[in-house]
C-alpha cells in the first residue's frame, strides 16, 4: 500500500527537487521509531530541504512528530494523495516508475476493530475504488510498461462492501483479467482469507494469470489468542482455506503475517503459532513482535514480558526460515518466468525472489532454472 502511495506522491511532486517527503508507518511502536529515525536521516543528507511528513503515525502520532525540528510540516494521511494538498499542479503524465511492477491501491481504511490495531485511527473507514477508476489505473501502469500489476489495500478483500450492489473482490479480479487479456500477471497484496469470495477462490486455484502466491492476514496460530485478537477466522479456517487451494494448484505458495507474544499468550498458545508454519507450509512470512498501541484494547490486556515476546519472534521466524530454505531447494532445476526490477533480482510467479544475470533490462521477463541458493536468492 505504501509503495502505490509513495508512487503517486513522487509523482505529484516531480518538478519539487526541493522536497523530501517521508510517507510514514505506524502499525507497530517500530515502525514509529522508524519514521522518526527516516526523518532525522533525510534531514541530515539534505539540510536545505523542504522535510515533509505524511502516512498514519503523521495522524497517530501527529503532536510529537511535529515537534520534531527537523519536521517543516505534517500532511493529513487522508489527504495526501491530493496535489492540492502539496501546494502543486495536477501531476502530468510520463514520471516513469521505480518498480517493474504496478502497485493499484484499489481500498483503503478498515472496518475492523481487531485489539492490536491503530490503523482505522490513522486510515479511517474502509472505502473502495470503483472498478472503472481501478481499470483506469490499471490501464496507465500498463502504459507505461509494468510487467505484472498488484492489487492493494489496507483490507483489500473487503473491497466493494461500500459500493452499490456490494460486489465482492473476485468480481474485480474477473473484470480486470478480462479487460486486458494482454496483462500476463496480477497479484493480490495480503488478503483476509476469511473474507475470500466463491469466485476469488475459484480464480486463485486456476486462473494462470492470476499469480500462485496467497499472503493471508493470519496474525496466529490459536484459536483463543485469534479471539481476543477479534479476528473473524479459526485456526481450522485457515488450514482449509490453504488445502484446497493447493490441491487444486500444488505451486501455490503461501505467506503470511504472524504476530509474537500478544497479551495473554502462554507457552500453549505459541507452540500453536509455531505448528501452523508447518501446517500451512508458510514460506513468505511476515513474523511481527507484538507492539502497544496506545488506545487500543490489547493496550490494556495483560502484557507478555518483552524478553519472551523476543524470543518468540526469533523461534517463529526460524521455524518460517526452515519452511523457507525447503521450500527455494524445491525450486532448484525448475524453469521459473521472472520478471526483472531494477535491482538485479525479480520474482517468480510463486514470489520466489531470483538473482539475475548482469545488466538484464528491467521489466524484462526470463525464463529462469535456478542452481543454487545464495543469501536467500534463487541464482
Amino acid at each position: 500500500m505504501n509503495l502505490a502511495e509513495s508512487e503517486r506522491i513522487r509523482t505529484m511532486l516531480s518538478s519539487e527537487p526541493d522536497t523530501v517527503v517521508v510517507n510514514s508507518c505506524a502499525v507497530t511502536a517500530e515502525a514509529v521509531r522508524q519514521t522518526r529515525q527516516a526523518i532525522r536521516r533525510a534531514r541530515r543528507a539534505r539540510p536545505d530541504a523542504r522535510l515533509l511528513v505524511t502516512g498514519c503515525a503523521a495522524e497517530i502520532e501527529r503532536d510529537a512528530l511535529a515537534a520534531m525540528p527537523e519536521v517543516d510540516g505534517l500532511i493529513a494521511n487522508a489527504a495526501k494523495l491530493d496535489p492540492r494538498a502539496w501546494n502543486v499542479p495536477s501531476p502530468g503524465q510520463g514520471v516513469m516508475s521505480r518498480h517493474s511492477r504496478g502497485f493499484v491501491a484499489v481500498q483503503n481504511g478498515c472496518d475492523h476493530a481487531c485489539t492490536f490495531c491503530v490503523i482505522p485511527q490513522g486510515r479511517g473507514a474502509s472505502r473502495s475504488l470503483p472498478v472503472a477508476a481501478v481499470l483506469r489505473a490499471v490501464e496507465t501502469d500498463l502504459a507505461r510498461g509494468a510487467g505484472e500489476v498488484v492489487l492493494t489495500g489496507i483490507d483489500l478483500t473487503s473491497w466493494g462492501a461500500d459500493l452499490p450492489g456490494t460486489p465482492r473482490l473476485g468480481s474485480l479480479v474477473e473484470a480486470i483479467l478480462s479487460a486486458f487479456p494482454g496483462l500476463a500477471r496480477l497479484r493480490l497484496s495480503s488478503v483476509d482469507g476469511i473474507e475470500i469470495d466463491p469466485l476469488l477462490e475459484d480464480l486463485i486455484a486456476g486462473e494462470p494469470r492470476l499469480m500462485p502466491h496467497l499472503h493471508l492476514s493470519l496474525q496466529h496460530g490459536h484459536d483463543l489468542i485469534l479471539k481476543r485478537m477479534k479476528r473473524r477466522h479459526s485456526r481450522a479456517d485457515a488450514v482449509a482455506l490453504a488445502t484446497r487451494l493447493r490441491d487444486r494448484r500444488p505451486d501455490i505458495a503461501v505467506g503470511a503475517d504472524l504476530i509474537a507474544g500478544f497479551p495473554t499468550e502462554t507457552d500453549e498458545h505459541h507452540a500453536a503459532n509455531l505448528s501452523i508454519v508447518r501446517e500451512l507450509g508458510i514460506v513468505h512470512g511476515h513474523v511481527f513482535p507484538y507492539s502497544v498501541r496506545p488506545g487500543t484494547p490489547a493496550a490494556r490486556m495483560p502484557q507478555v514480558p518483552k524478553a519472551i515476546i523476543r524470543e518468540r519472534a526469533a523461534e517463529l521466524r526460524a521455524a518460517v526460515a526452515s519452511e523457507r530454505a525447503a521450500w527455494l531447494e524445491a525450486q532448484l532445476g525448475r524453469p521459473l518466468e521472472v520478471l526483472a526490477e531494477r535491482d538485479g533480482t525479480g520474482h517468480a510467479p510463486n514470489f520466489a525472489r531470483v538473482r539475475l544475470p548482469a545488466a538484464t533490462p528491467a521489466g524484462t521477463v526470463l525464463t529462469i532454472i535456478p542452481t543454487r541458493i545464495e543469501e536467500g536468492l534463487l541464482v
